[in-house]
């Protein structure tokens, strides 16, 4: 039978607050987590995005804190840190600890670069009970003497592999070395490289291990398939899939920023409203789009995956994975945008030519064949690649200059033979072809 939240000795409070928001039996990794930190002890976990990670440590830690609240009277001061890699996660999260401690009167604010620090700063004077930031902005405000560590109890790093890669590392080091020596440390990465091993090293005591397996969001909660389609394909499938489902949420992922401003265009021909989210867009563009995501008001997301990482919709029917991700993890990432906690969902991928490698390593982590969707209209046609794949490899010519001379006096004799004339224009295209240096 399966546990209830009731049933983990949750205070009555938070158990309202929880039951408000439509939760009746934890997650695995709430069911886990949330007993071994009750106890105080130190967590490593080991899960992605979509399977409750939130909950499983927030919910302990307002708890703790709401048991000593009559302890710390006067003036707020920080008890508990989150350190998470983008500004997009830290409002997720923010938004998450203001739900479920609406009844016990604690406080939290959410801080992060891009923005002036002024109303962040005016929140930290009036005082908070916990904090959520980013790593960057985290340093800037600790510099300038806004936030203290020593009267922290709780210190969680979330996304931990997010935050290497994206070249936090040394940052996170400096927060690590400030930390006070007593405190409950909680450690979540969906990957665990050596990297990621030894910096929870650094900040774990005495741990325990919670891991939830990847393939348990991908094979059971969420409906997969791949398309086969050439690069320049791809946008008039995409256009043709969204207007097949005009009233669903659509998440599409981009590998690059370039590639997601050039989807929002292609879709703004053919009349589809959408918006691009990822690190070159502003806070307040990001957030706005965001916001109209969320609240139904735009219908197509779409994303780099960087600035996904706190896209959390409930009513997210649909992920689109436009270019396929060469890091097999990061798939388990994006469809568990969909598929969230209980809920079902579905993952479509596009996969080129070139992709085909990234598919086959996103087959082995997840330990299953993604279903091939039947064959479409904008199937992979493109016969010059088919006909590249069975020539044999030529060597390299050492003077491509030359090359480029036999056909201009190729197609020089061909236009004379046609005509009696020649159309050959040679000083623009003479220019135009001649060799230029090396950068």
């Amino acid at each position: 039978m399966q546990m209830t939240f009731k049933e983990l000795g949750l205070a009555e409070p938070i158990l309202k607050a929880v039951e408000e928001e439509g939760y009746t039996h934890p997650t695995p990794i709430q069911e886990q987590a949330i007993p071994i930190l009750l106890k105080g002890k130190d967590l490593l976990g080991v899960a992605q995005t979509g399977t409750g990670k939130t909950a499983a440590f927030g919910i302990p830690i307002l708890q703790l804190l709401h048991n000593t609240k009559h302890k710390n009277q006067g003036k707020k001061k920080v008890k508990a840190l989150v350190v998470t890699p983008t500004r997009e996660l830290a409002l997720q999260i923010g938004e998450s600890f203001t739900a479920y401690g609406k009844f016990i009167g604690l406080r939290n604010t959410v801080i992060f670069g891009g923005v002036k620090q002024g109303k962040q700063v005016n929140a930290l004077r009036n005082g908070v009970d916990i904090l959520v930031a980013t790593p960057g902005r985290l340093l800037d405000l600790t510099d300038q003497g806004f936030i203290t560590f020593q009267d922290l109890e709780f210190v969680v790093l979330d996304e931990a592999d997010q935050m290497l890669d994206m070249g936090f590392i040394h940052d996170i080091r400096k927060i690590i070395s400030k930390l006070p020596p007593k405190r409950q440390s909680l450690f979540f990465s969906a990957t665990m490289p050596k990297t990621i091993v030894e910096l929870s090293r650094k900040i774990l005591g005495d741990f325990e291990r919670v891991t939830i397996k990847p393939e348990q969001a991908t094979a059971e909660k969420v409906e997969q398939g791949v398309y086969f389609v050439s690069k320049r394909n791809k946008p008039k499938l995409l256009v043709h899939l969204l207007q097949e489902r005009p009233k669903d949420s659509v998440l599409v992922f981009s590998r690059t920023k370039h590639g997601a401003n050039k989807i929002v265009k292609k879709l703004g021909q053919a009349a589809i409203k959408s918006a691009a989210i990822h690190g070159n867009k502003s806070q307040t563009a990001r957030q706005k789009a965001l916001g109209d995501f969320k609240d139904g008001k735009l219908k197509v997301l779409v994303a780099t995956d960087i600035a996904a990482r706190g896209i959390d919709v409930e009513e997210l029917s649909l992920v689109i994975n436009y270019d396929l991700p060469n890091v097999p993890e990061t798939y388990v990432h994006r469809i568990g945008r969909t598929g969230r906690a209980s809920a079902s969902g579905i993952a479509l991928s596009f996969c080129d030519k070139d992709e085909r490698p990234y598919l086959r390593d996103i087959e082995k982590l997840i330990k299953q064949n993604v279903p091939r969707m039947p064959e479409h209209q904008f199937v992979d046609d493109d016969k010059e690649e088919g006909q590249k794949e069975k020539e044999p490899s030529r060597p390299q010519n050492p003077n491509p200059s030359r090359n480029r001379n036999k056909n201009r006096n190729r197609n020089r004799n061909r236009n004379r033979n046609r005509s009696g004339k020649s159309n050959f224009k040679g000083g623009n295209d003479r220019n135009r072809n001649k060799p230029k240096g090396r950068d």
